[in-house]
């Protein structure tokens, strides 16, 4: 990952330069179901302006389960296939070319459709230093870290992770029946 002035604007000393991410430069997290995080913007990378990561899901995967963001507005495009979302505790598919934008403080969780894969670009604004979470999702995902090791980091990534009726009506809508099941990745 490059950050740079562009030629014509250079930064100025109390503001960041441009940040420019080239096609295949990004940091990618494997994810066991085929999919991944390509990592293009991080808090710090842009002054705190946004934060900014590329999702790629397989077929029916899971990308997030029910939370919210104290601090951060979330904004999804759906570059491919289609999305569930739980939204507030109502349900909604979104499909290629749709956008999606959170508020702070509105419960939500997303996945790709089942049968379908998703490819979807996430913006959270303002920016959270928020790689180092994603980088642990990969691990709980691939079983070498516990979804456990997550909970004392929700106020530093802006990730509040929610239980009760949010997560057993994303669980009744993905057909899980886990009465009882701690907040999940």
């Amino acid at each position: 990952m490059t950050q740079q002035a562009t030629p014509d604007t250079p930064a100025a000393p109390d503001r960041p330069g441009a940040l420019v991410v080239r096609a295949g430069s990004a940091e990618h997290v494997p994810l066991p179901h085929g999919g991944g995080f390509d990592l293009l913007a991080d808090g710090a990378d842009t002054g705190g302006a946004l934060g900014a990561n590329r999702l790629t899901l397989g077929a029916g995967a899971d990308g997030a389960r029910p939370h919210f963001h104290a601090r951060s507005t979330e904004l999804f495009h759906v570059l491919d296939g289609a999305v569930e979302f739980s939204l507030d505790g109502g349900m909604t598919t979104v499909t290629r070319g749709g956008l999606v934008v959170i508020p702070p403080g509105m419960p939500h969780a997303f996945g790709a459709a089942p049968g379908t894969t998703a490819e979807l670009l996430a913006v959270l604004t303002p920016g959270v230093d928020r790689f180092g979470y994603f980088r642990a999702l990969g691990r709980i995902q691939h079983g070498l870290d516990t979804f456990d090791s997550l909970l004392p980091e929700q106020d530093r990534y802006d990730v509040h992770f929610v239980g009760g009726a949010d997560a057993a009506a994303w669980d009744a809508a993905r057909g899980r029946a886990t009465p009882g099941r701690a907040p999940s990745r």
